[in-house]
């Protein structure tokens, strides 16, 4: 055994210095060697020789070798979980849960994972989405006492913090004996990710405070994508002067977080500066000014022609960027153009085009760029395949949907965010209650979103009571609610006539969670107020609101006071909308009616006068539905449907059947040009 020592110790080091060099054509020679020699009893070589094939990112060769080696120790089953953890994807991924439940089997319970089994598995639950399956590896950590390993604490943090459970992280690093800057920045991003920017600052002010070493540029880019809105842009500067004293501007990640940061804050000069300043540039770079220029688009094709000039139209990165920035602003002309000058787009910019057609309100052209996709045999990702969902929800296209989620089960892709809570909101939106509460309940893990849907679904198909309960039930699970799901919960109330618990509800908003209503906020309580039959509380609530709201909230107030024949506070609504100039035909030919219902003609000639000078007009009518996979649309005075006869029969049919039972349609007579009129204009 001693003479056969150093010849192992030689064949060893060989190992090691392939692998580092990643020498495939060598290292593939020594293995020839091993099995000619019958070298292959030392399981020093053995686990060498997979580790080898697996830095080198030949894994099925890595998993051959690792099935040779009669008795696996740790570091063989590490150096096969950490090679496809490193490799990283969704296949890869599966593999390393797969390899930990295979090394906690009976058969291997002689071996113990340790750290690096942790922090690969972790890694692989994070790519995957998997907080199930992360919280079952967390469980076995927990018992064998790995969690105070600062590695294995930061990939779990990184688990929980991808899965969108940042209590669930928060409790973890809290709890951490020791911590790095890989785990401030985790817990920091964390918190980012989920737009909680309150929080992410409080940690970032800690860590300056407690731990100032560990203050470098990932924890710096970190808090600095937490900022997007124009309230934390000095905040945002602050930051920056620290990255500064640090000497952090060097790195080019830390120049590019400065940029998007204050383009995101609608800084753009500061932006532009911070952009000039970045010694750095790179395609990130590029690709974060074009994007923060979406809000500017004058400046975005500034900022686009620049790249052209410097030679950047063909790179992905910047593209991808150019494409997004022109949809973002709704030219969708120019994003297409952009896309199709790549001859080979990839994924990323695939996903683009159609999330900005989605955007945009384009659905057809979506679905057709997503079949089109598919044709030429482009894999979709999570966003792409949520994207098309979307559009799907937005088209009430129920069939297409179904197909879609059978495309997506197709490509190995669970119920986790953000496909699970696109689907739960497209069967719900399609009026799929059933599915969508089944894809809900499903989810391994549910963001902000995923109960958004759900809850918007129930308000919007007549089950407020059961909105209201899933809103209760969200809150006890400690998931924090933003301002959508206030307007959805308002939503439920005012469909329900709950104007008590609307107010409730409106007070908690601000109260308890520090969220400031938005015009969504105040349009949901002047409705709520006004179906209620309120109308002067509402009128009051209008005028008493500290925000600027347009012709909105007096609009709602309008169509109220007609269902309530309330003509004095219609009139006084109608008169608003005149003084803001509103484009909307039905104003115009509601406040014309009710002066009609006054006897005030002067002012019924008036106000058609008025709608007349300002030409304003009024885009008819359309609806449509899906019969057997074919649509079929209707338009107010069309007459080219094929069956357009046999439907106006079905009409006069379904009228007298309706007379002969009794029904007697409300009418009133101060009303009656409304329609007539509204089809003239």
């Amino acid at each position: 055994m001693t003479t056969a020592a150093p010849h192992y110790r030689s064949i060893f080091t060989q190992f090691l210095e392939y692998t580092q060099q990643k020498n495939i054509v060598n290292g593939k020679k020594l293995h020839a060697h091993i099995i000619k020699t019958g070298s292959t009893h030392c399981s020093y070589i053995l686990n060498s020789l997979v580790n080898f094939y697996a830095k080198c990112h030949l894994l099925p060769e890595a998993h051959l070798a690792f099935k040779a080696i009669d008795n696996k120790d740790i570091v063989s089953w590490n150096s096969l979980i950490n090679g496809y953890s490193q490799l990283g994807g969704r296949h890869n991924s599966v593999h390393v849960m797969q390899l930990f439940k295979n090394l906690l089997s009976e058969d291997h319970s002689v071996v113990i994972p340790d750290a690096r089994t942790f922090a690969g598995a972790f890694t692989a639950a994070s790519a995957l989405m998997d907080s199930v399956g992360g919280k079952q590896v967390h469980t076995v950590a927990f018992k064998l006492g790995e969690c105070e390993d600062v590695f294995v604490g930061s990939s779990l943090l990184n688990m929980y913090c991808k899965a969108g459970l940042v209590d669930d992280a928060r409790k973890v690093f809290d709890e951490m004996p020791e911590r790095n800057s890989i785990s401030w920045a985790t817990i920091i991003s964390g918190y980012a990710m989920q737009r909680i920017c309150v929080d992410a600052l409080e940690l970032f002010k800690r860590v300056v405070a407690e731990e100032n070493q560990h203050v470098n540029e990932f924890v710096v880019t970190s808090v600095l994508s937490a900022f997007t809105s124009p309230e934390f842009v000095n905040i945002g500067s602050q930051i920056h002067c620290l990255g500064l004293k640090h000497g952090l501007l060097s790195h080019v990640s830390v120049g590019n977080a400065m940029v998007t940061m204050y383009s995101k804050c609608g800084s753009l000069d500061e932006a532009d500066k911070a952009f000039e300043f970045s010694s750095n540039k790179n395609s990130i770079t590029w690709s974060a000014m074009i994007t923060g220029d979406a809000s500017a688009i004058e400046e975005g094709k500034e900022t686009h022609a620049y790249s052209i000039k410097l030679g950047f139209q063909h790179q992905i990165y910047i593209m991808t960027a150019v494409v997004d920035m022109y949809a973002k602003c709704g030219f969708l002309d120019d994003a297409r153009k952009g896309f199709d000058n790549l001859q080979e787009p990839d994924i990323v910019l695939w996903t683009s085009m159609i999330g900005g057609y989605v955007q945009n309100g384009e659905n057809e052209s979506a679905l057709d760029l997503f079949c089109r996709m598919r044709t030429e045999g482009i894999y979709p990702n999570e966003l792409t395949m949520a994207s098309v969902l979307k559009a799907c929800s937005s088209l009430a296209m129920l069939e297409q949907g179904k197909q879609i989620h059978a495309t997506s089960i197709k490509h190995g892709f669970g119920l986790e965010v953000p496909i699970g809570s696109a689907l739960s909101n497209m069967y719900t939106k399609c009026g799929s209650l059933k599915d969508g509460d089944l894809v809900f309940t499903r989810m391994p893990s549910r963001d902000v979103v995923s109960w958004n849907s759900m809850i918007s679904g129930l308000a919007q198909n007549g089950l407020g009571n059961e909105a209201l309960e899933l809103f209760n039930k969200m809150q006890i699970e400690g998931t924090k609610p933003d301002y959508v799901t206030f307007v959805n919960i308002l939503t439920a109330c005012s469909h329900m006539g709950l104007v008590e618990k609307g107010w409730d509800y409106f007070k908690m908003m601000s109260n308890e969670y520090g969220i400031i209503p938005r015009i969504d906020h105040y349009a949901c309580m002047v409705d709520l107020l006004s179906r209620g039959g309120q109308l002067n509380e509402a009128k009051e609530f209008i005028e008493s609101a500290p925000i600027d709201h347009g012709p909105c909230l007096w609009r709602i107030l309008l169509s109220a006071c007609r269902n309530y024949h309330n003509y004095e506070i219609g009139a006084y609504a109608g008169e608003k909308l005149m003084e803001l100039g509103s484009q909307e035909s039905s104003a115009y030919v509601q406040l014309s009616s009710i002066y009609k219902a006054l006897g005030k003609s002067k002012d019924v000639e008036r106000v058609r006068e008025m709608m007349s000078q300002r030409g304003v007009s009024k885009e008819p009518g359309c609806s449509w539905i899906e019969l057997k996979s074919h649509f079929h649309v209707f338009v107010v005075g069309d007459q080219l449907h094929p069956q357009v006869k046999e439907i106006r029969m079905e009409i006069y049919r379904l009228s007298k059947l309706m007379k002969d039972e009794g029904y007697h349609p409300n009418f009133d007579s101060n009303f009656a040009d409304l329609e007539v009129w509204d089809a003239t204009i």
